[in-house]
This record gives C-alpha cells, structure tokens and sequence, in this order.
C-alpha cells in the first residue's frame, strides 16, 4: 500500500463534506505532476486529507476507493479523476506550521512542493504525521 496527501480548499470541499457524502470523486486536477500521482494511486491506498489556504491542516484520511479513470469534468481523456471514501478525521489536526518544524519531514513534499494538490506521502512520513496527530499506529 502506498501513502497520498490531497489538498482541498474547506471552503470548496472539506474533510466534513467527505464524511457526509460517504464517498466523492477526486476531480479537477490540472496539473501534470499531481496527474502522474492520481494514475499512480492504487484501490486501498490511503490518503491525508489537507485543508489548503484556510487552516492549512491535515485533518483526515480517507482511502481510495476507485482508480484512475477519465475525469467527468472534461471531455479532455488526458485528465483522470479518482474515487476517496473517509477513513476517519484526525484526533489532532496536524499543521502545515508543525509539520515544518521537524526536520524528519524536511523532504516531505508538502514542504518542499507547496503548491502540487496531490503528492506522495512516504512510510515514514505517515507514521510521524499519525504520530504528531495523537493516533496510534498500527
């Protein structure tokens, strides 16, 4: 299994919508390096779930639910789009502020790729962030 993290905006689509609705698709996505994760995702994996501009928060994970496939908001097949469900939100959001001030995540893309809406987390990353949340690892 691998790690992800996708950045939304509370305002447009938060980690509470995400529990709402049970399940969405991941769609809208234009940027080409943030197009090779969504193809890499695999069903399974699991994903941070970051609130952006507003809060800048890990606040949840929710896992993939369906893979790559033609993104519904454009006739464009160079575009896909994937489907999350909620796993659970955090006990202790984990700001972007905190995130950077460990120098284990110093590399984490996040840090260093701001801007980039979908990103790979690594092992290690996960647990440290799991770690910074008050969850227990498994």
């Amino acid at each position: 299994m691998a790690y992800w993290l996708l950045k939304s905006e509370p305002a447009v689509y938060s980690f509470d919508d995400l529990v709402k609705e049970k399940q969405t698709c991941w769609s809208g996505v234009r940027n080409y390096a943030a197009r090779l994760h969504l193809r890499n995702m695999k069903k399974g994996d699991e994903a941070f779930f970051y609130h952006s501009n507003e809060g800048t928060d890990i606040v949840g994970i929710a896992k993939i639910s369906k893979e790559a496939y033609q993104d519904p908001t454009t006739t464009d097949d160079r575009w896909v789009a994937i489907d999350i469900k909620p796993i659970k939100k955090l006990k202790q959001p984990v700001s972007l502020a905190e995130i950077k001030k460990v120098s284990s995540l110093a590399n984490m893309a996040l840090v260093r790729i701001g801007r980039l809406s979908c990103q790979p987390v690594t092992d290690d990353e996960w647990k440290i962030i799991l770690q910074m949340a008050g969850e227990k690892l498994s």
